[in-house]
């Protein structure tokens, strides 16, 4: 199984100078939406020639492709299935990239930022929890997306400000669902978050959670996983931004 993980475009809150604006569900920013269509057009154009074998893999073709080595991947990078969080600037995201694969985005909850749906409203006034977008608004504002019986017709998050704990403990769980589908040979990409991303590949490159380490992801940076039939996991890059020109690298 091939994996890429793409953090989303630029939001609000990413380009804010004073973190009190924050709002609970940013928007992307204008730069956010040039962003995403660039890294759709990428994603769609097949464009990644990493397809060389290394490491030893003692095979004249792209494992898990049945190409011939040196040919790239296929038209879309191959890309099968498309999956994305319930938060609105991964959803804006997913969407051109869906596409431009032709491709419906489906909403993974599991895949949302460290936190949850929450704000800290500062002055002694604590932290407020959100529900998330509704059934019926991601279904208006994105018709192509797949909806998982999680989210409802009450939005898809009730937990307040979610702890250090559970956002391990999902991490783990989307890792483990990741590791069980690994000897399909399907490729898939996943439109999630910065904090996410990079506690999902701690998980998978197993990282123990003290280990004083950090993936870090621009917005719209790809990070290209392979699961290999032998149990290993292979970083394949981390963080690429190609796609966007040097001064839409946020």
């Amino acid at each position: 199984m091939e994996l890429f993980i793409v953090r989303h475009a630029q939001s609000v809150n990413n380009a804010l100078t004073d973190q009190r604006d924050r709002v609970i569900d940013p928007p992307l920013t204008e730069i956010g939406l040039r962003q995403a269509e660039l890294v759709a057009r990428h994603l769609a154009a097949g464009t990644d020639h990493e397809g060389v074998p290394i490491e030893g893999q003692g095979t004249d073709a792209v494992e898990g492709t049945g190409m011939p080595a040196g040919m790239g991947m296929p038209a879309g990078m191959g890309i099968e299935k498309l999956y994305c969080s319930a938060m609105l600037r991964a959803l804006q995201t997913a969407a051109p990239i869906g596409r431009a694969l032709n491709l419906r985005p489906q909403v993974w909850v599991d895949v949302h930022e460290e936190g949850g749906m929450w704000l800290d409203e500062g002055e002694g006034r604590g932290i407020r929890g959100g529900t998330g977008l509704t059934r019926a608004e991601i279904a208006r504002q994105f018709p192509d997306c797949v909806l998982s019986d999680e989210v409802t017709d009450n939005g898809w998050w009730r937990y307040g400000q979610e702890e250090r704990a559970p956002f391990l403990a999902r991490a783990a769980r989307v890792a483990a669902r990741l590791r069980a589908d690994a000897a399909r040979d399907v490729t898939v990409a996943i439109v999630t978050h910065g904090g996410f991303g990079a506690y999902l590949l701690r998980e998978l490159v197993g990282a123990p959670h003290t280990a004083n380490v950090f993936f870090h992801h621009d917005n719209t940076g790809i990070t290209r996983v392979r699961f290999r039939v032998d149990g290993r996991v292979s970083i394949r890059y981390q963080n690429r931004v190609d796609h966007l020109p040097p001064d839409f690298v946020t």
